[in-house]
């Protein structure tokens, strides 16, 4: 009987918080494009005599993803110092949670292909610190042939939240759709930008393949995915490499790997630390953290509504579709935009038309949100009003959307920018339109009187161009028969 891999995957995800400073100091979290070793003091670098101090508001992010999480949430806590060297670790030791995390035990729901639930659990989440990062001088950034390397501090002590998945992964489509979905919480939560490009958001994958023989190899941990479709390939490869070891009988070694994208290949990179290599001691220097009665609460009161609730919300109130609910859920500006066209008056219907192609599209091409899109939802809503009531061609609409959008505009001066006319385009009007149409294409209009369009082509191309000048505002039928008595004279 052939043999059968089943892969099991745990993930490990650190957050940066979007706190205004460090997580045990002062100093400013806006490193990016900063001058290296600017952002740095005595305490994030932990010179002698100094004492950290616990950024109240990381904890309140913390406490607000791990409840949304489904988390318990422990009343008391405490940092460890977790002791290892490399040089972007200025203290020579990390301070993180390690026996007593700030939450454990909860869990995310994911929806299968075939519309079922799985669950996947949340083993802990706990506040660590960052270290600072490793600039090595090379043509590609890479360690790896790089002449020497540089250490930048700004980024230690940037507050970081971490993440623990139990190992209920079976595939690098689930892990993918896990991190897409926390992603997506930390985001509606406000407690990060999520951005895995600039490292706000950062995943580890530990991987083990089980063999239906009973065998069951040791876990690789893989390191350096800053994309969903990176973690997805990644997982892909490292399942294939330790499944075809397995298969031919050899021992898959425990170990950190870190993924190449450019070749699509993880690479050995050391072997894995165990717990004990850190030798964690309670860090002396901070009190353990007891959360006030209350506290809890009060989180808990002020969390907004989560993507999931309003998935279902948009479904269940409005009948939207699943696939646009899920569209418009995506991110909470959109949903927030979505539900203001619909309290000013638009149809839900049309209102999702609209903001998935031609809100979507105008966003992508400037870069901005929602919150800050020039079109206010009343806006739109009077725009869509008067594609409702024949006012405008939805054609006609579109540039005027386009220019409010562009140019800043108000409805009234987008329509007259636009040369839109309001209301439907026919009678003299049409004929004026079609005349001027017939003068500037005389020899196609030649061609149609002597007898050379014989399928009717070059009637259909002017059709075409009058729709084109009246922005769709006029009646194809009205235009076929002006034009047809227009062409006999």
């Amino acid at each position: 009987m052939p043999l059968s891999f089943t892969p099991v995957i745990g993930l490990e995800i650190h957050v940066q918080l979007a706190t205004v400073s460090k997580l045990f100091c002062s100093c400013s979290t806006n490193y990016i494009g900063e001058k290296p070793n600017t952002n740095v003091c005595p305490v994030c670098l932990g010179l002698p005599g100094t004492l950290p101090v616990l950024n109240g508001r990381a904890v309140e992010f913390a406490a607000k993803t791990a409840l949304a999480l489904n988390c318990r949430v422990q009343n008391r806590t405490r940092f460890h110092r977790k002791n290892y060297f490399y040089p972007d670790l200025p203290k020579a030791y990390q301070i993180s949670q390690y026996d007593l995390p700030l939450a454990v035990d909860g869990y995310v729901e994911l929806t299968e292909a075939d519309g079922s639930k799985r669950r996947i659990g949340i083993q802990r989440l706990h506040l660590e610190e960052d270290t600072g990062k490793l600039v090595h001088i090379a043509s590609d950034g890479r360690l790896s042939g790089a002449l020497y390397s540089l250490v930048d501090y700004n980024r230690a002590g940037i507050p970081l939240m971490e993440i623990v998945s139990a190992p209920d992964i079976t595939s690098p489509a689930q892990a993918k759709e896990y991190v897409a979905r926390l992603r997506q919480l930390v985001r509606y939560l406000g407690v990060s930008d999520g951005d895995m490009e600039s490292g706000s958001l950062r995943v580890d994958a530990n991987v083990s393949v089980k063999v239906s023989d009973g065998r069951w190899g040791k876990k690789s941990e893989i390191k350096n995915m800053n994309s969903l479709r990176a973690i997805e390939r990644a997982l892909e490869y490292e399942i294939e490499r330790q499944s075809g070891m397995l298969a031919r009988g050899e021992e898959v070694e425990q170990e950190t790997r870190h993924w190449d994208d450019a070749a699509g290949v993880t690479r050995s990179s050391r072997s894995k630390e165990e717990a004990h290599d850190y030798r964690y001691f309670p860090e002396p220097d901070l009190l353990p953290l007891v959360l006030e009665e209350g506290f809890l609460e009060e989180t808990a009161e002020a969390m907004p509504e989560l993507p999931w609730e309003v998935f279902r919300r948009f479904e269940e109130v409005y009948g939207i579709e699943p696939e646009d609910a899920a569209l418009l859920s995506e991110r909470r500006d959109v949903a927030a935009y979505f539900e203001a066209c619909v309290m000013a008056g638009a149809s839900p219907d049309k209102a999702a038309n609209w903001i998935k192609t031609e809100l979507f599209r105008v966003m992508n091409e400037r870069k901005c949100s929602a919150d800050d899109f020039p079109v206010r939802p009343e806006v739109l809503t009077e725009l869509l009003r008067k594609v409702e009531q024949g006012e405008l061609s939805a054609t006609a609409a579109k540039d005027v959307f386009g220019l409010m959008a562009d140019r800043s505009l108000r409805l009234d001066e987008a329509i007259e920018a636009a040369g839109v006319f309001v209301g439907k385009v026919s009678g003299g009007t049409l004929k004026d339109i079609i005349d001027t149409v017939l003068r500037e294409n005389a020899e196609v209009v030649e061609d149609i009187k002597s007898g050379r369009d014989k399928k009717g082509k070059k009637v259909k191309f002017l059709q075409g161009l009058v729709m084109r000048h009246t922005k769709g505002q006029a009646d194809p039928q009205e235009v076929s028969e002006l034009l047809e008595e227009s062409l006999k004279n």
